[in-house]
């Protein structure tokens, strides 16, 4: 369950756009509404931005012109990961860089600082030595979700100096020391898949197939699978369309025991695209045609809840607003989860 908890963190915000609260004029023009060339303009803004002012001047600037920009919104998560590597070029390490982070858009600026760090050491210098990465960020004994973030960063990282050559990546991954470890990289591994933008010089994932909206989970070591279909269904959505009933009828084809994360899965992203509303996201569970789909479904779409709010407060609405048999499994997600962290 520590493991489920800390890759709902991870995944919350990859799909869909998030809210911010801010009182703010944004101080720059939407950058073009052109896919081809929109994410390179956010990154060279708030590249410069960290570099001439700081990153807390970047993020507020963000936030200030998220809710008015749709292209902002589509590339949040890409567009932190650029802040991040800015920041660790500032700063000049990991831990460093990290006293400086948000968690806005899925805590993609700690995947950038990782993916900003591997590309400044290399493949070599990187991967020689992976435990040492992430020693001086503090919280590893008690795996703090700032030592989860880094080590789940490196599996971005790693992505990063291997060009997105996805199975070669998750084999790097198994020389972490330590389980939480080696999963929470493997587990960064399939996200850097999913969300591969054009950033790592103009080219998508070659690990995604329409035609099989599961692959690579489908093709993975078992030892993967987990971290795999945690991440998967987010990609699948896109392929048809946002049909959930289609998703889960994919899940459904998953052998056990990963088809649970493939309908956990489901749940953040059920969370994600009603943007962590009670009544949406309980709607979307209840396409699930058992037991078994509803209640994991519900299980990450509560952990999304917790997560997205920093509270537990919206989360026990959800549980309160789902079937009677889902409920006490719901508030026991919660529990666990605040107990964490």
């Amino acid at each position: 369950m520590a493991i489920g908890v800390l890759v709902a963190v991870a995944a919350a915000g990859i799909l869909g756009s998030r809210v911010f609260t801010t009182w703010r004029a944004p101080a720059n023009a939407p950058c073009p509404n052109d896919a081809r060339i929109a994410l390179e303009c956010y990154g060279q803004r708030y590249r410069s931005l960290v570099a001439g002012q700081g990153v807390a001047e970047a993020f507020a600037d963000l936030k200030a012109g998220y809710g008015s920009d749709p292209e902002m919104q589509r590339l949040c998560h890409a567009i932190t990961h650029a802040i991040g590597q800015a920041a660790v070029a500032k700063y000049g390490e990991v831990a460093e860089a990290f006293r400086h982070g948000d968690n806005a858009c899925g805590s993609g600026y700690y995947h950038g600082v990782m993916q900003g760090f591997a590309l400044a050491r290399g493949r070599t210098n990187l991967l020689s030595d992976l435990d040492a990465v992430c020693a001086g960020v503090p919280g590893k004994e008690r795996k703090s979700l700032d030592y989860f973030n880094c080590v789940h960063g490196l599996g971005h990282a790693i992505m990063a100096v291997r060009a997105d050559e996805l199975f070669d990546a998750l084999q790097d991954c198994d020389a972490l020391t330590g389980s939480m470890e080696r999963n929470a990289c493997v587990n960064g591994v399939f996200m850097e898949n999913l969300i591969v933008d054009g950033a790592h010089g103009g080219h998508y994932s070659k690990y995604l197939k329409p035609s099989e909206p599961l692959y690579p989970c489908t093709a993975v070591a078992d030892k993967y699978k987990a971290e795999c279909f945690d991440m998967q269904t987010s990609y699948a959505l896109g392929v048809v369309q946002g049909d959930f009933a289609k998703v889960f009828a994919l899940c459904a084809g998953v052998g056990t025991p990963f088809r649970k994360n493939c309908y956990q899965s489901l749940g953040r992203d059920a969370a994600t695209v009603s943007r962590d509303q009670v009544p949406a996201t309980v709607a979307t569970c209840k396409l699930g045609v058992d037991h078994e789909q509803r209640s994991y479904c519900v299980l990450g779409a509560v952990l999304d809840f917790v997560y997205y709010y920093h509270s537990d407060v919206q989360a026990k609405a959800l549980c309160a607003g789902v079937d009677p048999d889902l409920q006490e499994g719901c508030r026991s997600a919660i529990a666990r989860l605040v107990g964490r962290f």
